[in-house]
């Protein structure tokens, strides 16, 4: 029979009071109990933390996964946006070895050649964005896309092209190269 110690509330007040060794039982009992209920809590807390640790290491490898991933990925679209530049500028090559290969060809044969030749190359540059930066005399001069050689007096509004040196480019809104121009010097 299995009497609580005298100080649990709950215990009915008529029972008879427990001896040394059975106070000392129990009292064995309810560490057990304790222990065998901590026990199962660690082996709980262990299972949880084995369990966290393998979502981390998982979690850890996949994202290294998708970053090695998009590396290649930014790798490979450089090297086939390069490929598809150059294949498109083999046309302009064959077009000028063509030219080159004729022997006894006229003026206007050249002309005619380098002209289509030129084309080639601007639908090619064209097609990948590379845009002509060519401003019109009188143009109000932009330092983001001109570059002034020199200012040189004019019959036209200050700071505002006068002759073009050389075409600029742009790539994808970008400046590739600035026009070289003339200004239009303050009167």
């Amino acid at each position: 029979m299995s009497q609580t110690p005298p100080h649990d509330p709950k215990a009915p007040q008529d029972t008879a009071p427990m001896s040394p060794e059975e106070a000392e039982a129990a009292q064995a009992a309810n560490e057990a109990d304790a222990q065998t209920a901590l026990q199962a809590e660690l082996d709980k807390a262990k299972a949880q933390n084995a369990d966290l640790a393998d979502q981390y290491l998982r979690a850890k490898a996949e994202a290294e996964n998708a970053r090695r991933r998009a590396d290649e990925e930014v790798s490979k679209a450089r090297k086939f946006a390069v490929e598809s530049f150059a294949e498109s500028l083999l046309a302009v090559a064959d077009s000028l070895e063509a030219g080159l290969a004729v022997q006894e060809a006229t003026r206007e044969q050249l002309r005619e050649g380098t002209e289509a030749t030129l084309k080639q190359l601007k639908s090619a540059l064209e097609r990948h964005k590379v845009v002509e930066i060519a401003p019109a005399a009188t143009a109000k001069f932009d330092p983001h896309q001109h570059q002034a050689i020199s200012m040189v007096p004019a019959d036209q509004e200050p700071n505002t092209v006068v002759t073009v040196l050389q075409k600029g480019y742009l790539i994808a809104d970008r400046v590739l190269r600035p026009a070289l121009v003339t200004v239009a010097a303050p009167k």
